[in-house]
């Protein structure tokens, strides 16, 4: 009897595991590009603004309730990174900006702009207070800056050099093109100094 009992519950734990897995891998916007081959096409169709663009025109409210305009930051090299709080892979990506994109090119001529996705003031707050990131944040909240830019897929990354223009667009997260971002950032500073 107990063992009819127990089989039952690994089957029904087993079953809820995938369920989840399939959630997390299916989540609309969100995603790592190694777990969904394929979908690049699809992901480049989503993405408005190509390499060679002027990034478009924005003002965000930032989480300390402060404007930034990218107008503002004219001159300088940016990284616009769309997020949000309930995307694994965005997740993954923020845990390696501090120390790899903001103290790496501190001092430079370089902003790390990310900004949230659809998310409220009071989630990222709450967000910020659980991984201890005390970095500046945009808020996105009703998706007005995300769409001028992209349709769907997060995290998103674009980088804007001291003249305005697209030099980088990627969607998605993975060491090899987190690293190729670095590269890029370090080569358009190079270029701007």
């Amino acid at each position: 009897m107990a063992t009819k009992k127990s089989n039952k519950s690994l089957w029904v734990m087993l079953a809820l595991i995938v369920i989840i897995l399939l959630v997390i891998l299916l989540l609309p916007g969100c995603g790592n590009r190694n777990a969904r081959q394929g979908a690049s096409t699809e992901e480049e169709a989503t993405t408005l603004v190509k390499v060679g663009d002027t990034a478009p025109a924005f003002t965000v409210t930032m989480f300390d309730g402060s404007e930034v305009s990218l107008e503002q930051l004219r001159g300088k090299v940016v990284l616009l990174n769309f997020w949000a709080t309930w995307c694994p892979p965005c997740r993954e990506e923020l845990t390696h900006v501090q120390k790899e994109i903001i103290d790496r090119f501190a001092g430079r001529p370089f902003v790390f702009l990310p900004v949230s996705r659809e998310e409220s003031h009071e989630a990222v707050a709450a967000f910020r207070q659980k991984t201890g990131y005390t970095f500046p944040m945009g808020i996105d909240s009703t998706r007005v800056i995300y769409d001028r830019y992209a349709s769907n897929f997060i995290p998103r990354n674009f980088l804007i050099g001291p003249d305005g223009k697209i030099l980088l667009a990627s969607i998605g997260y993975d060491d090899k093109e987190f690293q190729e971002l670095i590269q890029a950032i370090e080569e358009a500073l190079d270029k701007a100094e």
